[in-house]
């Protein structure tokens, strides 16, 4: 009596996604309460990133005098945090809570292909926009010739350009022949071997990081330098100063939000262990820092936010508004 009850406790906690496919994962039970509270999480998530981005992305769009270089490369990054809201953190938060993928083996292609393409041109913008402030910083007198909208419009077009075919590559065999990896139906999860794992570090993280900071150090030297010989131009380089800082606490984030992420995915390289769980949301949770920085630092984006929330863009030429930095 006492074994069958056992037995058909295990036989309560061992589901399966598909309980009619013999190939079909295991899924994995949780209580009601866990199930609220992640799905609570998730949601809240979702609804402050998708908001929160289409804010930048409504401002920067709409008003004819934060069409700058500087902010196209934002709203670039705006784009990429906003897919990541809409369509990253709800599929992953979704097959995160059921253990189970039930999109279909294509749609999963698809899926891996945005969130690797998202990841990548996030890192791509965030290289320009160093560039970007350097050029500010160092050469302001000349910034406006040398930086234009129809330079930095052909950036953005190359960096997701670049970004789109590289995921294509990392993810070929994942993409492409997905029944080569021996998988159960309803896991949707790249495997790469360990060297795959350390190209992909290279190429999407050490190298560009190592330009962002290698190019911010230079930044903050020539900031220094010119505080202290250029007192003629001291409104115009504090201005610039202040938005290579701003942009510099946007990389810093971002820096500390993924570092953990790729430290885990090398030492472990377990996706079902806790750690990487952990790493894993907190990297979808810089999605929506962005705009909350822009927020503490940037008048325009407060005074901005405030005409579209109070919905005064509706008005008559309203993109004509004046939005003080």
């Amino acid at each position: 009596m006492f074994d069958r009850s056992i037995m058909e406790e295990n036989s309560q906690e061992i589901q399966y996604c598909f309980p009619n496919n013999s190939l079909s994962c295991f899924k994995e039970v949780k209580h009601e309460a866990e199930y609220a509270i992640l799905y609570t999480f998730i949601s809240l998530l979702c609804v402050f990133t998708v908001f929160l981005n289409l804010l930048v992305i409504i401002s920067i769009s709409h008003f004819k005098k934060l069409h700058t270089p500087t902010n196209l490369l934002i709203l670039s990054l705006a784009v990429a945090d906003l897919i990541v809201g809409l369509i990253v953190i709800p599929l992953m938060g979704i097959t995160f809570i059921e253990s189970c993928w039930y999109f279909g083996e294509t749609f999963c292609s698809l899926f891996l292909f945005i969130a690797f393409m998202v990841v990548s041109a996030s890192l791509g913008n965030l290289v320009f926009i160093s560039v970007d402030r350097y050029i500010a910083v160092s050469d302001p007198l000349r910034y406006t010739v040398r930086v234009t909208i129809d330079k930095v419009v052909c950036c953005i077009i190359i960096n997701w350009l670049c970004s789109s075919i590289y995921s294509v590559i990392i993810l070929y065999n994942t993409m492409f022949y997905p029944d080569t990896h021996n998988r159960c139906y309803g896991d949707c999860s790249v495997y790469f071997k360990f060297e795959h794992v350390v190209a992909d570090l290279i190429v999407t993280f050490v190298a560009p990081s190592s330009v962002i900071m290698s190019i911010y150090v230079k930044i903050f030297c020539v900031a220094k330098h010119q505080a202290k010989v250029v007192n003629s131009v001291a409104g115009a380089s504090r201005s610039q100063r202040k938005a290579a800082k701003t942009l510099g606490i946007v990389v810093m984030v971002y820096f500390m939000c993924w570092i953990p992420y790729y430290i885990v995915t090398l030492i472990d390289g377990n996706e079902s262990s806790v750690e990487f769980n952990v790493t894993c949301w907190i990297l979808y949770m810089n999605s929506c820092m962005n705009p909350l920085i822009y927020a503490l630092f940037y008048k325009w984006f407060r005074i901005s936010a405030k005409h579209i929330v109070t919905l005064k863009i509706l008005k008559p030429s309203s993109e004509y508004f004046d939005i003080s930095f």
